[in-house]
């Protein structure tokens, strides 16, 4: 993807509109939820229609615009909103139900299998999982208004310090681990200061703050409900490793899917230290960043 792809008027407008929703939750998450519950119920479902927009602008661009990937874009989140609501309704004990874990499965899925990517031009592929990500953010946090979640990007000196702590703790076992298995090797040049915080400031939003959101503030969340912290901290961790089984390779990448499912726990540990994702994706970005730096 080009300098010149990326700085379209088309492609501009369509990256606003989508950081907007995640930007808009987690730096005034209260604001967000009282918004959303300030519309009639029928405007609140609907609005996750407007999603579908920054496709329009990308796809129209760059010549592969199809209406049935429009269609899709502004049904499915709905459909998530829809579904979310009558989860809210029917969870009487905010448990979590089946309505729940099946728009996270429907949700991960997509994203883990890349069903969506052949609507995009080549390079844009992120901007379609984001996109979910967004209608995730407003089913669970502006429709369903799941508890527990802890999606507040006004980070505090808290969710550093236990970030930070859980990364050391899981550098004491991953580090001899991955370098034994030969999944990670030591680089001999290092980046530039500024070039490595670049790396940490990208990762941190566009990986490890959707990442931990999905199966952290989602998923840990309601596991907790049904099967308790510990199992709901491990389960949440292996799904979390096997959802990188084909990274970096074409075929079961085993070795990638154990260092994730080890290092999910670590990250489920910060989340659950406050119920913050900000302090599990600290941990989480500290580990990519610095693992594909230096040691991939």
């Amino acid at each position: 993807m080009s300098l010149h792809s990326i700085l379209r008027p088309e492609v501009i407008v369509a990256a606003l509109l989508i950081l907007l929703p995640m930007l808009f939750a987690g730096f005034a998450p209260e604001r967000f939820v009282s918004w959303a519950d300030a519309l009639p119920r029928t405007a609140r479902l609907a609005c996750p229609v407007v999603l579908c927009v920054p496709y329009a602008l990308v796809a129209h661009a760059f010549g592969v615009f199809r209406w049935g990937w429009l269609a899709l874009y502004a049904l499915l989140p709905v459909a998530i909103a829809l579904f979310l609501d009558q989860a809210r309704s029917a969870d009487t004990g905010r448990r979590g139900n089946w309505r729940d874990f099946l728009i996270l499965a429907v949700l991960g899925l997509t994203v883990d299998l890349r069903w969506l990517e052949p609507a995009w031009p080549n390079g844009f592929a992120a901007f379609g999982k984001m996109l979910l990500l967004d209608a995730g953010i407003f089913g669970f946090l502006a429709v369903r208004q799941l508890d527990g979640v802890g999606f507040d990007l006004r980070l505090k000196g808290r969710d550093v310090g236990v970030g930070l702590r859980e990364f050391l703790l899981y550098a004491v076992i991953g580090l001899p681990l991955g370098l034994g298995l030969g999944f990670l090797h030591i680089h001999t040049n290092w980046p530039e200061p500024l070039h490595a915080l670049a790396a940490f400031v990208f990762t941190f939003l566009f990986i490890a703050i959707p990442e931990e959101l999905f199966f952290r503030g989602w998923l840990q969340n309601l596991l907790e409900r049904r099967i308790g912290r510990a199992a709901a901290l491990v389960l949440t961790a292996v799904l979390f490793g096997l959802a990188h089984w084909n990274k970096r390779a074409t075929s079961f990448n085993w070795r990638y899917v154990l260092m994730a499912v080890i290092a999910g726990v670590f990250y489920g540990r910060a989340w659950r230290a406050q119920r913050r994702v900000g302090a599990s994706s600290i941990t989480h970005a500290t580990v990519d960043t610095l693992w594909s730096l230096w040691l991939r």
